[in-house]
């Protein structure tokens, strides 16, 4: 990581620049791997629709990160077991994943592997087109596949403005299909508007009971509430310094238990990268295999800030025990 992360020369250091110092000048932040509890899939960035603010870009055009196969996902199970990883959670992201055609093989073989499964959608025409195969993955391996749906907002205008017209009714009808036949649901948020965290849990819990769908709001895990991350914030750095001063540990920082795979295009192989939200961003490739990936991870980007050590966001929240 510290030889792709190279000290820029001939200039003042910028922002998130160095891997080492910030522009002040103070000793950057950085993340060691605790241990690996957790490894993402991203199995491409095709997506069914375009959301003004995606974390990746994904749209139905954008194929940046193409199409995992079931072969690379098999690898990596293959490392995991041949090195006897501490993995106990298995996250496959997008864009939609279940665009991707071979999806229900790589849930199939992710589940039979025994490893708890959460898969993130938006719960729309996708999704449904493979409502038989979830049927029979729900009786075949039970609580263990979890589904996490994207509901940026309680309120349908607010959802249709970031995701388009009709999108709010499209992910309801899904998300009462998934309760209904009683799948373990999550929900996803986001502070797309200025209410407080609190008062967000209380509208959705309030929709939703409108909707006639169980969820509880209350739980931090069945629903998430992500920060923004708005391409004009200009966060601080966090430098060494910053574990002191906000009273947190960077053992709770996502980089400390979790990697992603994806499939670069044109790429011969996937890459273990540091983070779900930084695909683009080749300084954070940190190899092809898991054991190449288990190096520190300097907080060298804007989304290090926003999203995780200020925010306080995680995506692969784990259910209690």
């Amino acid at each position: 990581m510290e030889q792709s992360l190279r000290e820029p020369t001939g200039r003042n250091i910028g922002k998130f620049e160095h891997p080492a110092i910030t522009a002040k000048g103070e000793r950057r932040a950085a993340v060691a791997l605790k241990r690996l509890e957790t490894l993402w899939f991203n199995t491409g960035t095709l997506c069914n629709i375009t959301c003004r603010n995606c974390y990746i870009e994904s749209s139905p055009k954008n194929d940046a990160l193409v199409y995992l196969t079931l072969a690379d996902v098999q690898g990596y199970l293959d490392e995991i077991r041949r090195d006897d990883l501490p993995v106990s959670l298995i996250g496959l992201t997008g864009g939609e994943p279940f665009m991707n055609r071979e999806i229900i093989a790589i849930l199939e073989a992710v589940l039979a592997a025994g490893y708890e499964t959460l898969i993130l959608t938006n719960a729309m025409r996708p999704m449904m087109r493979h409502k038989a195969d979830l049927l029979r993955l729900r009786d075949t391996y039970g609580a263990r596949l979890r589904l996490r749906v994207s509901l940026d907002d309680y309120r349908a205008a607010v959802h249709d403005a970031e995701r388009g017209p009709d999108a709010f009714r499209k992910a309801m009808e899904g998300l009462r299909f998934l309760t209904r036949e009683g799948f373990r649901v999550e929900l996803a948020g986001r502070r797309l508007a200025a209410d407080a965290e609190a008062g967000s849990r209380d509208g959705y819990a309030r929709m939703l009971a409108d909707e006639g769908v169980a969820i509880a709001c209350d739980d931090p895990v069945a629903l998430v509430i992500f920060p923004e991350m708005g391409t004009e914030a200009d966060p601080p750095e966090i430098t060494e310094a910053c574990w002191t001063i906000l009273h947190k540990s960077p053992d709770d920082v996502m980089c400390a238990t979790s990697r992603i795979v994806v499939r670069r295009k044109g790429a011969e192989a996937p890459a273990v990268l540091a983070c779900t939200l930084i695909a683009y961003d080749s300084r954070f490739e940190l190899g092809r295999t898991l054991a190449e990936a288990a190096v520190a991870v300097p907080l060298a980007h804007r989304s290090c800030a926003t999203f995780c050590v200020l925010g306080g966001a995680a995506c692969g929240a784990a259910a209690p025990a």
